[in-house]
């Protein structure tokens, strides 16, 4: 094999490392530009709050939705699949009154 070929395997070589090295960053890149689009799965949701019923059962409330369209879902997770337990109407005032209840909850 001649010097010229070597180096150029050697170079091809590099080059597919560096590109499997890329690969996970490319993926996360990719990912956290789709959940930024209108509409994505994810997009203009949070957690409200969450309450451990088990070791690996939680209940979860959750708001989502458009601002025109806000919901507040209340969520049964577990390790292998979630439920949906009730869905209520999003009032302004939700988040706060959920932020005043677990406030009180540690006071006591």
């Amino acid at each position: 094999m001649s010097a010229g070929a070597s180096a150029s395997s050697l170079v091809w070589g590099v080059v597919f490392i560096g590109a499997i090295a890329m690969l996970p960053w490319l993926v996360r890149r990719w990912q956290r530009g789709r959940s930024a689009l209108p509409g994505a799965a994810g997009a203009g949701s949070r957690v409200l709050s969450s309450v451990a019923v088990g070791p690996q059962q939680r209940v979860v409330t959750v708001e989502a939705g458009s601002a025109e369209q806000r919901v507040v879902l209340v969520l049964g997770v577990t390790a292998a699949q979630i439920n949906c337990l009730h869905v209520l109407p999003a009032s302004p005032t939700f988040a706060g009154e959920v932020a005043a209840a677990r406030g009180a909850q540690k006071h006591d």
